[in-house]
């Protein structure tokens, strides 16, 4: 397994961080390496990825989810196998301190590639400033989830609405 880690301080409170990061379906508005991402239900995601001439998807399941707090997830395919945390801290001016944390298990000859890590790490790094980027300059969220999801099941109903006023789950 190779290991990342990277935080971004974001200007804006950490539940319109936390609220903007639970809109799946946005991440292709900021993020490069995203193409699309279908929520299946509230705990099972499809991802479509392309960087460069790599091409691919995925299915992740939500373990974990705490409002304002993290979101850890495992993704149910085997090549390659990866599982996250990712975790919304006040700073002490008002904003948001997001860390991700994942482990991508890399098999055959891309785990043997040497800086893999740096790599991944690189563009991890670079898809959290467009996220800072985009909700700084959103100001507010485009949407909510607010449930609570502990081994793979919701705990709790979304009793909240997002900005429009319109149930904001299912996603799409």
């Amino acid at each position: 397994m190779h290991s990342i880690e990277q935080t971004i301080e974001i200007a804006v409170p950490v539940r319109t961080a936390y609220n903007q990061w639970t809109q799946f379906q946005h991440f292709p508005r900021f993020m490069r390496t995203v193409r699309e991402v279908d929520q299946i239900k509230p705990s099972l995601t499809s991802w479509t990825l392309a960087a460069g001439p790599l091409h691919g998807t995925f299915q992740a399941e939500i373990v974990e989810q705490e409002p304002d707090s993290h979101l850890v997830w495992r993704s149910l395919d085997e090549r390659p196998g990866h599982r996250g945390r990712v975790s919304f801290a006040p700073t002490p001016d008002g904003g948001t301190a997001l860390t991700v944390r994942m482990e991508i298990g890399l098999n055959g000859p891309a785990g043997l590639v040497p800086g893999v890590s740096q790599v991944a790490g690189r563009v991890v790094a670079a898809e959290l400033r467009r996220f800072k980027e985009y909700i700084e300059g959103l100001g507010e969220e485009s949407g909510a989830w607010r449930g609570t999801i502990r081994d793979g099941r919701l705990r709790r109903a979304e009793a909240e609405r997002n900005v429009s006023g319109v149930p904001s789950w299912p996603h799409g």
